[in-house]
Protein backbone atom coordinates (compact mmCIF):
# COMPACT_ATOMS: atom_id res chain seq x y z
CA UNK A 1 0.00 0.00 0.00
CA UNK A 2 1.39 3.28 -0.76
CA UNK A 3 -0.44 6.69 0.62
CA UNK A 4 0.13 9.87 -0.94
CA UNK A 5 -0.70 13.33 0.11
CA UNK A 6 -1.95 15.75 -1.96
CA UNK A 7 -0.64 19.56 -0.97
CA UNK A 8 -4.50 20.56 -0.96
CA UNK A 9 -4.12 19.10 2.48
CA UNK A 10 -2.07 22.02 3.89
CA UNK A 11 -4.32 25.05 1.73
CA UNK A 12 -3.97 27.36 4.64
CA UNK A 13 -0.23 26.98 5.42
CA UNK A 14 0.13 27.54 1.82
CA UNK A 15 -1.96 30.72 1.58
CA UNK A 16 0.15 31.60 4.02
CA UNK A 17 3.09 31.44 2.10
CA UNK A 18 4.42 27.85 2.34
CA UNK A 19 6.20 26.18 -0.53
CA UNK A 20 5.54 22.69 -1.36
CA UNK A 21 9.00 22.38 -1.15
CA UNK A 22 8.68 22.37 1.92
CA UNK A 23 5.89 20.42 2.86
CA UNK A 24 7.66 17.58 1.69
CA UNK A 25 9.40 17.40 4.81
CA UNK A 26 6.10 17.66 6.26
CA UNK A 27 4.77 14.65 4.73
CA UNK A 28 7.96 12.73 5.37
CA UNK A 29 7.29 13.39 8.92
CA UNK A 30 3.91 12.49 8.90
CA UNK A 31 5.07 9.18 7.56
CA UNK A 32 3.17 9.25 3.82
CA UNK A 33 5.08 7.59 0.89
CA UNK A 34 4.78 10.75 -0.89
CA UNK A 35 3.75 14.22 -2.04
CA UNK A 36 1.34 14.90 -5.00
CA UNK A 37 2.42 18.87 -5.64
CA UNK A 38 0.00 20.73 -7.05
CA UNK A 39 1.35 23.01 -10.10
CA UNK A 40 -1.60 25.91 -9.09
CA UNK A 41 0.63 26.59 -5.82
CA UNK A 42 4.04 27.11 -7.24
CA UNK A 43 5.19 30.70 -7.58
CA UNK A 44 8.48 30.06 -8.75
CA UNK A 45 8.69 27.26 -10.74
CA UNK A 46 12.28 27.65 -11.69
CA UNK A 47 13.32 27.85 -8.05
CA UNK A 48 10.39 25.46 -6.44
CA UNK A 49 10.63 22.51 -9.08
CA UNK A 50 14.54 21.83 -8.55
CA UNK A 51 13.73 22.66 -4.56
CA UNK A 52 11.05 19.33 -4.37
CA UNK A 53 13.09 17.03 -6.43
CA UNK A 54 16.32 18.01 -3.40
CA UNK A 55 13.45 17.50 -0.65
CA UNK A 56 12.28 14.27 -1.84
CA UNK A 57 15.28 12.73 -2.84
CA UNK A 58 16.30 13.45 0.86
CA UNK A 59 13.61 11.77 2.60
CA UNK A 60 12.91 9.08 -0.14
CA UNK A 61 9.67 9.64 -1.11
CA UNK A 62 7.62 9.54 -4.63
CA UNK A 63 6.29 13.26 -5.97
CA UNK A 64 3.29 13.37 -8.14
CA UNK A 65 2.34 16.21 -9.83
CA UNK A 66 -1.40 17.26 -10.47
CA UNK A 67 -1.53 19.70 -13.31
CA UNK A 68 -5.24 21.31 -13.38
CA UNK A 69 -5.49 21.67 -17.41
CA UNK A 70 -6.95 19.59 -19.81
CA UNK A 71 -5.44 17.02 -22.72
CA UNK A 72 -7.58 18.21 -25.20
CA UNK A 73 -8.27 21.74 -25.96
CA UNK A 74 -11.65 22.80 -27.16
CA UNK A 75 -11.19 22.54 -31.07
CA UNK A 76 -9.80 18.97 -30.06
CA UNK A 77 -6.24 19.89 -30.72
CA UNK A 78 -3.84 18.76 -27.84
CA UNK A 79 -2.52 21.40 -25.68
CA UNK A 80 0.39 22.84 -26.35
CA UNK A 81 1.04 23.02 -23.01
CA UNK A 82 1.93 19.57 -22.16
CA UNK A 83 5.70 19.67 -23.29
CA UNK A 84 5.99 22.18 -20.32
CA UNK A 85 4.59 20.14 -18.12
CA UNK A 86 5.87 16.78 -18.45
CA UNK A 87 9.21 19.16 -18.40
CA UNK A 88 8.20 20.47 -15.44
CA UNK A 89 7.87 16.64 -13.81
CA UNK A 90 10.70 16.02 -15.14
CA UNK A 91 12.61 18.63 -12.98
CA UNK A 92 11.17 16.60 -9.85
CA UNK A 93 11.64 13.38 -10.38
CA UNK A 94 7.82 12.95 -10.57
CA UNK A 95 6.54 9.21 -10.97
CA UNK A 96 2.75 10.16 -12.11
CA UNK A 97 1.15 13.14 -13.90
CA UNK A 98 -2.91 14.00 -13.85
CA UNK A 99 -4.31 16.02 -16.29
CA UNK A 100 -8.19 16.46 -17.03
CA UNK A 101 -9.83 14.83 -20.62
CA UNK A 102 -10.60 18.12 -22.18
CA UNK A 103 -12.68 17.64 -25.70
CA UNK A 104 -11.14 14.32 -26.91
CA UNK A 105 -14.37 14.03 -28.84
CA UNK A 106 -13.25 16.84 -31.14
CA UNK A 107 -9.76 14.96 -31.22
CA UNK A 108 -8.71 13.68 -35.20
CA UNK A 109 -5.39 13.08 -35.44
CA UNK A 110 -3.65 10.14 -34.62
CA UNK A 111 -3.07 9.54 -30.56
CA UNK A 112 -0.17 7.28 -30.43
CA UNK A 113 1.60 9.73 -32.29
CA UNK A 114 0.63 12.77 -30.65
CA UNK A 115 0.65 11.09 -27.24
CA UNK A 116 3.53 9.80 -27.74
CA UNK A 117 5.45 12.96 -28.19
CA UNK A 118 5.78 12.79 -24.49
CA UNK A 119 7.99 10.71 -22.15
CA UNK A 120 4.99 8.78 -20.77
CA UNK A 121 7.13 5.48 -20.76
CA UNK A 122 9.12 7.27 -17.75
CA UNK A 123 6.47 9.16 -16.35
CA UNK A 124 3.00 7.83 -16.04
CA UNK A 125 0.27 10.15 -17.32
CA UNK A 126 -3.24 9.73 -16.01
CA UNK A 127 -6.35 11.71 -16.45
CA UNK A 128 -9.17 12.43 -13.37
CA UNK A 129 -12.73 12.58 -13.21
CA UNK A 130 -12.61 16.58 -12.36
CA UNK A 131 -15.72 19.16 -11.87
CA UNK A 132 -16.93 19.99 -15.39
CA UNK A 133 -19.52 18.38 -17.57
CA UNK A 134 -16.59 17.72 -19.87
CA UNK A 135 -14.31 15.69 -18.14
CA UNK A 136 -16.09 14.46 -15.10
CA UNK A 137 -18.30 11.90 -16.48
CA UNK A 138 -17.52 8.22 -17.05
CA UNK A 139 -18.40 8.45 -20.99
CA UNK A 140 -15.78 10.83 -20.97
CA UNK A 141 -13.03 9.04 -19.70
CA UNK A 142 -13.72 5.57 -20.87
CA UNK A 143 -14.01 6.93 -24.22
CA UNK A 144 -10.61 8.96 -24.07
CA UNK A 145 -8.78 5.35 -22.02
CA UNK A 146 -10.70 3.26 -24.44
CA UNK A 147 -9.00 4.56 -26.99
CA UNK A 148 -5.90 4.82 -25.96
CA UNK A 149 -5.58 1.54 -25.49
CA UNK A 150 -6.87 0.58 -28.86
CA UNK A 151 -3.97 2.76 -29.90
CA UNK A 152 -1.60 0.59 -27.87
CA UNK A 153 -0.81 3.58 -24.67
CA UNK A 154 -2.18 0.45 -22.18
CA UNK A 155 0.67 2.82 -19.55
CA UNK A 156 -1.98 5.42 -19.63
CA UNK A 157 -4.16 5.28 -16.59
CA UNK A 158 -7.56 6.74 -14.56
CA UNK A 159 -7.44 8.47 -11.07
CA UNK A 160 -10.29 7.28 -9.44
CA UNK A 161 -11.18 10.91 -7.44
CA UNK A 162 -14.15 10.16 -5.33
CA UNK A 163 -15.20 13.44 -3.57
CA UNK A 164 -15.74 14.91 -7.20
CA UNK A 165 -18.54 12.73 -7.80
CA UNK A 166 -20.46 14.70 -5.63
CA UNK A 167 -20.00 17.75 -7.48
CA UNK A 168 -20.93 16.57 -10.62
CA UNK A 169 -23.95 14.74 -9.25
CA UNK A 170 -22.25 11.06 -10.45
CA UNK A 171 -22.52 7.88 -9.40
CA UNK A 172 -19.70 7.05 -7.57
CA UNK A 173 -20.52 3.35 -7.60
CA UNK A 174 -21.38 2.84 -10.73
CA UNK A 175 -18.17 4.78 -11.58
CA UNK A 176 -15.54 2.51 -9.87
CA UNK A 177 -17.99 -0.10 -11.09
CA UNK A 178 -16.89 0.88 -14.73
CA UNK A 179 -13.59 2.30 -14.17
CA UNK A 180 -11.92 0.01 -11.80
CA UNK A 181 -10.23 -1.67 -15.30
CA UNK A 182 -7.96 1.60 -15.75
CA UNK A 183 -7.56 2.85 -12.29
CA UNK A 184 -4.22 3.29 -11.40
CA UNK A 185 -4.27 5.87 -8.81
CA UNK A 186 -7.24 6.92 -6.31
CA UNK A 187 -7.92 10.36 -4.58
CA UNK A 188 -9.81 9.71 -1.12
CA UNK A 189 -12.08 12.86 -0.16
CA UNK A 190 -15.46 12.95 1.27
CA UNK A 191 -18.26 15.60 0.80
CA UNK A 192 -21.36 16.78 2.87
CA UNK A 193 -24.23 17.66 1.36
CA UNK A 194 -26.22 20.64 3.46
CA UNK A 195 -29.21 20.98 1.92
CA UNK A 196 -27.76 21.26 -1.41
CA UNK A 197 -25.06 22.98 -0.44
CA UNK A 198 -21.47 20.82 -1.42
CA UNK A 199 -17.98 20.97 0.52
CA UNK A 200 -15.40 18.85 0.68
CA UNK A 201 -15.35 17.11 4.45
CA UNK A 202 -12.06 17.19 6.36
CA UNK A 203 -12.61 13.71 7.43
CA UNK A 204 -13.05 10.51 5.31
CA UNK A 205 -16.03 9.11 8.08
CA UNK A 206 -17.74 12.43 7.72
CA UNK A 207 -19.65 12.43 4.48
CA UNK A 208 -22.18 11.25 1.85
CA UNK A 209 -19.61 8.62 0.95
CA UNK A 210 -19.07 5.04 2.33
CA UNK A 211 -15.87 5.10 1.31
CA UNK A 212 -14.59 1.34 2.49
CA UNK A 213 -17.42 -0.01 0.39
CA UNK A 214 -16.18 1.82 -2.45
CA UNK A 215 -12.79 1.11 -2.48
CA UNK A 216 -14.06 -2.85 -2.47
CA UNK A 217 -15.06 -2.10 -6.04
CA UNK A 218 -11.81 -0.57 -6.87
CA UNK A 219 -7.97 -2.05 -7.63
CA UNK A 220 -5.83 -2.49 -4.55
CA UNK A 221 -2.34 -2.37 -5.44
CA UNK A 222 -2.39 1.02 -6.49
CA UNK A 223 -1.54 4.12 -5.00
CA UNK A 224 -3.62 6.30 -2.97
CA UNK A 225 -3.80 9.76 -1.89
CA UNK A 226 -5.52 11.90 1.19
CA UNK A 227 -6.87 15.24 -0.60
CA UNK A 228 -8.81 17.50 1.65
CA UNK A 229 -7.71 20.46 3.85
CA UNK A 230 -7.00 19.51 6.96
CA UNK A 231 -6.41 21.99 9.94
CA UNK A 232 -3.40 20.32 11.89
CA UNK A 233 -0.27 17.85 11.35
CA UNK A 234 -2.34 15.88 14.44
CA UNK A 235 -5.34 15.79 12.28
CA UNK A 236 -3.53 14.38 9.21
CA UNK A 237 -1.82 12.06 11.44
CA UNK A 238 -5.35 10.77 12.71
CA UNK A 239 -6.55 10.30 8.96
CA UNK A 240 -3.72 8.39 8.41
CA UNK A 241 -4.49 6.02 10.96
CA UNK A 242 -7.79 5.63 9.93
CA UNK A 243 -6.43 4.89 5.97
CA UNK A 244 -3.81 2.86 7.07
CA UNK A 245 -6.49 0.96 9.87
CA UNK A 246 -8.68 0.77 7.10
CA UNK A 247 -6.95 -0.61 3.79
CA UNK A 248 -2.58 -0.37 4.54
CA UNK A 249 -2.32 -2.75 7.73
Amino acid sequence: MTLILNTWIFESDVQKGAKQADLVDRVAKLGANGIEVRREYFKDLDVELPDVAKHAREHNLIVNYSVPDVIFEPDGSVNPKLADYFEEGETMGISKIKFNTGNFDKFTGDLKTELGKFPIDKIEMNVENDQTPVSGTVNAIKTFLDAAYAAGLTQLGYVYDLGNWAFTHGDATEAAKTLAPYTHYIHLKNAIDNNGKLTTSDDLDKGMFDWRQLLTLLPSNVQFALEYPMTSDAQISDQIKLFNKEVGE
